[in-house]
């Protein structure tokens, strides 16, 4: 597949965070200063998780405010606009942007405003998911999901659970996660992209719908047939887990054991701006390095229209997609 025919297709993206994905000319316009990529993107040799997280302090301190917020959302759908991307589901977490005041139910709703202004202008669908994060409290977790819960349907699709899954494994958000299951909202969870099985299969048995990563189901046959079985999106994000070391070789990446074995996987940026990556790059990434053929890539985007959280009648126009290669 060349640059012009990758360019073509009609994109589905699943797995992208807000704050991670801001351009350039957002930044500076919010920070009303010049801003050099060095300061927004990981280097070429990201050395750990640790180091990428760094890039997320600078456009997290754009988002405390309803401006902000609202420009953020019409500058993310501008820029996947940009690639022929027809749906989209964006997360972020509310909780992160309360430094100035602001509830969770004004955050969502500026976030929400600016993206149905870039949808109006670009034709582009979306939908919202709200991250709960592993290193804040269950009150402050619960609190957040019970001030956005009313956008649900609204804009709103999914929580899910982001952070640190190294420090804080899923056994410790079972109560939560029973809350999401009880208000009646798919989830969605970061898991085993610290190389931890269990996280993906409790994430399964709490009731998750997708799971973020899943690198560590490599080898492991009865989780990936569980997953499998159950149709159970995987959200993968290649050249990001390069870069955070969720796989330290491409040898030990698994996109190709994950295709082979059937699994319901999707492609996906994680991190547009801090990455330095679009869809377009992915797909010509995993090409070029995992014999990835074109009608794999066009089974990709099939799924992800099924593993969607999108309401059915945008389902089924994601499914009339020309998806010609």
């Amino acid at each position: 597949m060349n640059q012009e025919q990758r360019h073509k297709i009609p994109k589905i993206e699943l797995h992208c965070h807000l704050d991670g994905s801001l351009q350039k000319e957002c930044l500076q316009e919010l920070l009303g200063r010049e801003v050099d990529l060095a300061e927004l993107q990981v280097e070429e040799h990201c050395q750990s998780l640790a180091q990428y997280l760094e890039k997320f302090d600078l456009p997290l301190s754009c988002l405390q405010t309803e401006a902000g917020l609202k420009r953020a959302g019409y500058d993310f759908i501008q820029n996947v606009a940009q690639e022929n991307v027809k749906y989209v589901e964006v997360r972020f977490a509310p909780t992160l942007s309360q430094r100035k005041g602001l509830d969770c139910e004004k955050i969502m709703g500026a976030v929400l405003e600016g993206l149905e202004v870039g949808k109006k202008e670009c034709g582009v669908d979306y939908n919202v998911i709200a991250c709960a994060m592993r290193h804040l409290s269950y009150e402050e977790n619960l609190r957040m999901a019970e001030e956005v819960r009313g956008f649900y349907g609204k804009g709103l699709c999914a929580f899910d659970l982001a952070g640190n899954e190294a420090a804080f494994p899923i056994e410790q958000f079972s109560q939560l996660l029973r809350k999401f299951v009880d208000m009646d909202i798919p989830f969605t969870i970061h898991g085993g992209e610290c190389g931890r099985v269990e996280n993906v299969v409790k994430a399964v048995e709490y009731g998750a719908r997708r799971i973020g990563h899943g690198i560590a189901l490599r080898g492991h046959e009865d989780a990936i047939q569980m997953v499998k079985e159950k149709k159970i999106g995987i959200e993968m994000c290649p050249i990001s887990n390069l870069q955070t070391k969720a796989v330290k070789t491409l040898e030990e990446y698994p996109i190709r054991e994950f295709i082979e074995r059937g699994l319901f996987i999707t492609l996906n940026t994680d991190n547009r701006t801090v990455s330095n990556t679009t869809i377009d790059k992915e797909i010509k990434f995993v090409q070029d390095n995992f014999a990835v053929t074109d009608e794999e890539i066009l089974t990709m985007m099939r799924r992800a229209a099924d593993v969607s959280f999108a309401q059915e009648e945008v389902k089924q126009k994601l499914r009339k997609m020309e998806l010609d290669s």
